[in-house]
């Protein structure tokens, strides 16, 4: 997980507990603070119609008119019965002339006998529970009648649901903001280390001179100082590795060169087979010993890449077969070239050549005699593939990850063949030098595959003919 996203949920984590803290007790006492009021509200509602009522129990329109008005208020359904419990007027039916009889009902009976009542029941023939508020109306010290009003509970709790969602709704909105906050706020602090994880990925790939931006807090800053003073060690130690390899290889080249003149001169003013013999053993190791000071001269060299030209991919095969067709035959191996459609790669000639050289060398050495080793290539969109394949026993799973090191040598070396280490390191070098890649794996049939991709030339398009005689001073 991300250090953004991290810090995103450790807010979301903390902005949701302090909601919740703020909100909870704010719902519940909303909860009963709105019950209150309703309860307040029909119990003064009810006092009101039964003062107005007070004096007027034989007034029917005024009745009406005043349970009427008292009902819209309140939103319910208010009525006003006489001593004995007898309908006077009702809101729900205004005008009714038959009187209907509630002295049943308890919350009437308490208010007749002089006791207010307040509470909830549920009524059958409506489906719902009502809030009912009932008092007694009094005339002249003596009680004349009640008033009984009542309000549908659920449209209490729709009232109170309605205020819970709306302060749920804020805190969705305060959480929202605070999550936005939070973003911007974990991308700036994320920042520096993602552009510190880029540059460590450009030194990886060699790029010694890529630094650290030194932004952010102060610890933040300190750790790319710190990474950009190691990566200034580390780069200053690797040129000064190269530096030495070069130089050491360049000041060995003379030496070595008379030494191999001297066996030369020596091998022909021998006469004796057994000294003639040992002269020619230590020609072929300073053989070895050239072509591994030119190896690490290639891999240690910091010489500008030239402006990569069309080399023909077929002509470069057919050249490199030539070069290794004596050393083939004496191996006992066959080489073959599997020719493609023409293909042109953007390298120089020199560096396709020491690949191509480095990889048949590896198969020949690699594969058994009697086995052929064959060269192909094929054009794939804007790269070239070459492949070098042989017959021999192939890579060992455990071994793919370690070929590309320098003086590495695998499994299949260990049977005495020559070789010192360095022929794939100076493909992969090569190769990333004309930005392509190298790859070594397992045929399906058997033996050993590799694959060498390189940029495909892009050819500049011809110019038009009548263009160019269009053209002022053409033509």
């Amino acid at each position: 997980m991300s250090l953004r996203a991290r810090l995103l949920l450790a807010f979301a984590y903390m902005l949701v507990l302090v909601i919740v803290a703020l909100e909870l007790p704010l719902a519940l006492n909303l909860s009963r603070r709105v019950d209150a009021e309703i309860k307040s509200e029909a119990q003064g509602q009810a006092q009101l119609v039964a003062a107005g009522a007070s004096g007027r129990l034989d007034d029917r329109a005024g009745l009406d008119s005043l349970v009427q008005r008292s009902a819209r208020d309140l939103g319910g359904r208010v009525i006003v019965v006489d001593a004995q419990g007898d309908l006077v007027a009702d809101s729900a039916q205004p005008g009714r002339s038959d009187a209907a009889s509630y002295a049943s009902r308890p919350e009437i009976a308490r208010a007749l006998d002089g006791r207010p009542s307040q509470g909830t029941r549920r009524s059958e023939s409506l489906g719902e529970d009502l809030l009912f508020t009932a008092v007694p109306v009094v005339v002249k010290g003596r009680r004349a009648g009640a008033v009984r009003v009542t309000q549908s509970v659920d449209a209490v709790r729709r009232e109170v649901r309605n205020d819970v969602i709306a302060l749920i709704g804020v805190g969705v909105a305060v959480l929202l903001l605070g999550l936005a906050v939070a973003w911007f706020l974990a991308g700036s602090l994320a920042k520096p280390l993602r552009e510190l994880a880029s540059a460590a990925r450009r030194v990886a790939g060699g790029d010694l001179d890529a630094r650290a931006e030194v932004e952010g807090s102060t610890e933040q800053k300190e750790v790319a100082w710190a990474f950009n003073e190691m990566t200034g060690r580390l780069s200053a130690t690797l040129r000064a590795q190269r530096e030495f390899v070069a130089n050491a290889s360049h000041q060995l080249r003379t030496p070595l060169t008379g030494l191999r003149l001297r066996l030369e001169a020596a091998e022909l003013k021998s006469r004796e087979p057994e000294v003639k013999r040992e002269l020619a053993a230590a020609e072929h190791e300073t053989q070895r010993l050239a072509r591994l000071l030119s190896e690490l001269l290639m891999l240690a060299g910091e010489r500008e890449r030239p402006a990569p030209q069309p080399v023909d991919v077929g002509e470069a095969a057919a050249a490199a077969c030539v070069r290794w067709e004596g050393p083939a035959q004496r191996s006992g191996h066959e080489l073959q070239v599997d020719e493609g459609e023409p293909a042109e790669v953007a390298a120089s000639v020199e560096d396709l050549a020491a690949m191509l050289d480095n990889l048949i060398e590896n198969a020949l050495n690699y594969s058994p005699p009697g086995t052929e080793v064959t060269i192909g290539w094929r054009a794939d969109g804007s790269s070239v593939r070459i492949a070098v394949a042989d017959q021999g026993a192939g890579i060992d799973q455990h071994e793919r990850d370690r070929l590309f090191e320098r003086f590495y040598r695998g499994e299949a070396s260990r049977g005495g063949a020559p070789g010192t280490g360095l022929g794939l390191s100076v493909v992969e070098a090569l190769a990333n030098r004309w930005e392509g890649e190298v790859r070594i794996g397992n045929r399906p049939g058997g033996g050993a595959l590799a694959e060498l991709v390189l940029p495909a030339h892009r050819a500049l398009p011809k110019p038009d003919p009548q263009l160019e005689r269009a053209l002022p001073g053409r033509g």
